[in-house]
């Protein structure tokens, strides 16, 4: 008997998805597109109880209804008459700043100058917020050979290397513009109830490279040792409330254009918006603003052979489709569209908004088009909008991280006062001014990149990341990854309060 060498390859691909039944040979899938058809099956089992058995007879149909070709259908949404919305009598008031894209040749000057702007910048902040712990403050690095053995000094720069000494310290080497200096955590010992020498050292784990920190420490020989770290950090503030009984809806990740696009669950999205469904249409008629954080389209060639796993081809397609299936969004809901790395537009960030070639046959008043980093006011409620690529160095570098809680990463931005601090695994633009900085403190942080909702709050802003409209990709299984697609976040500016409206259940 000949070795079942596809099925066999299927079957370690669906493993957690599907157990392949006995029935299944390697003819019944030869010449099929496996990465195709691992994402058919994947999104098949979608919403059974996993694994659960794949027959012969149900991968035949499934590969009978992948051999169709998907064509963008046209949604006629009528909004029903006893649907009153209370979103529709308020007036829209919102300011869109997006961030300045710089041309720059990538020169060693030019990356002189961004670093210089990210640490002086940050270090302001860090002075201006946290002035009670930076007293004393040193102002060049190379300044420290002035000062005696035992002499209490703090110091800001950033982080150049962090290592683990065979003594099981931890020693970070931060720079500015005069010089560098070797600072030390001391690990603490095992009989020490000191919480807070407990709570230094594990913060010092956390250290990335790239971001721009302080410390308090005393003099000893070459190194600083360490007895407080301090970040920009955001400050607590108390988020403002509006007086309009409206609603911020939150989306990402739709990938319109991917066979994994959760086309129904996106109907029904539409439908219950136009107030077609009874289920929560209190939440439906107060939205006045849809913010997208990026990943509109599944875009092409962004990774090997993405065509396979494309029920949209073409990318000014994908664009049309998109732009049809938001204009069917009520006129009097604004909706603003950031760009992100599925997106037609450059892979370093900032992103530009999306070029107007897209979207010259779509020009609706009530569709913006932002700049990824995006800020917002809506109705007084400051909103940063991100699309988050630069979660995937955040979550290896520091730990505590998961793609399963991409809040806990958010945070991490949030003390940073930048959005993406590890300069290279994402790649930023080195301008002048380093535009990823925080520089205004938001009321909502908003992200998406992971596919996975999570939600939080951190000095009185909102952390939100608000999943994805894609099923689970094939690459999504081989990581262990669960999306969490159709999910919508839905924040109550009036009440200060957040909800989550699921759209992969039935409601009338």
């Amino acid at each position: 008997m000949a070795e079942s060498k596809l099925v066999s390859e299927l079957a370690s691909r669906l493993v957690g998805v599907a157990i392949i039944s006995s029935d299944i040979a390697d003819s019944d899938v030869s010449g099929q597109d496996i990465e195709a058809l691992i994402a058919h099956i994947t999104e098949h089992f979608t919403e059974s109880e996993r694994p659960a058995l794949l027959t012969r007879d149900m991968l035949l149909k499934i590969m009978s209804r992948g051999r169709e070709v998907e064509q963008p259908i046209k949604v006629d949404v009528v909004m029903p008459l006893d649907f009153r919305p209370r979103a529709r009598e308020v007036k829209a008031d919102y300011l869109v700043r997006s961030v300045e894209v710089e041309k720059t040749v990538g020169s060693v000057s030019d990356f002189a100058e961004h670093f210089n702007d990210r640490l002086s910048r940050l270090k302001s902040m860090i002075y201006e917020g946290q002035n009670n712990k930076m007293a004393g403050m040193i102002h060049g690095i190379d300044s420290l050979r002035q000062y005696a053995a035992g002499r209490e000094i703090a110091i800001a720069g950033i982080v150049y290397d962090r290592r683990v000494t065979k003594n099981g310290n931890i020693m970070v080497t931060i720079e500015d513009e005069t010089g560098t200096a070797k600072v030390m955590f001391m690990r603490p010992t095992k009989d020490t109830r000191n919480k807070s020498a407990i709570d230094l050292f594990n913060n010092a784990g956390k250290i990335i490279n790239d971001e721009v920190m302080a410390v308090r420490g005393k003099i000893s020989g070459p190194f600083v040792i360490a007895n407080d770290l301090i970040y920009p950090d955001v400050p607590i503030h108390q988020a403002k409330k509006v007086e309009e009984d409206i609603s911020i809806a939150f989306m990402s990740d739709v990938h319109i254009g991917s066979k994994l696009f959760v086309r129904k669950q996106f109907d029904m999205f539409l439908g219950w918006i136009n107030g077609k469904q009874e289920h929560r249409r209190d939440v439906a008629g107060k939205i006045k603003y849809i913010v997208v954080s990026g990943d509109l389209v599944d875009g092409i060639g962004v990774y090997p052979n993405q065509e396979r796993e494309l029920a949209i081809d073409d990318i000014y397609m994908q664009y049309k489709e998109m732009f049809t299936l938001f204009s069917e969004v009520p006129e009097y809901i604004h909706i603003f569209l950031l760009t992100g790395n599925h997106d037609a537009v450059q892979r370093a960030e900032p992103q530009p908004k999306l070029p107007a070639e897209f979207y010259k046959d779509f020009k609706l008043s009530n569709i913006h088009l932002v700049s990824n980093p995006g800020y917002l006011t809506l109705d007084k409620v400051r909103v940063l909008g991100y699309h988050g690529t630069s979660l995937d160095s955040v979550i290896q570098g520091i730990p505590g991280c998961s793609y399963s809680k991409p809040e806990v990463a958010m945070l991490e931005l949030l003390k940073r006062r930048h959005l993406s601090p590890i300069y290279g695994d994402n790649p930023v633009i080195p301008s002048k001014r380093d535009t990823m900085v925080i520089d205004q403190i938001p009321d909502i942080l908003h992200m998406g990149h992971l596919h996975k909702n999570g939600y939080a709050e951190y000095h009185g802003t909102i952390i939100v990341n608000s999943g994805t409209w894609q099923s689970r990709t094939s690459y999504q299984v081989s990581k262990g990854h669960i999306p969490t697609p159709a999910l919508l976040p839905v924040y109550d500016a009036h009440n200060q309060s957040m909800t989550a409206v699921d759209f992969n259940m039935q409601f009338g």
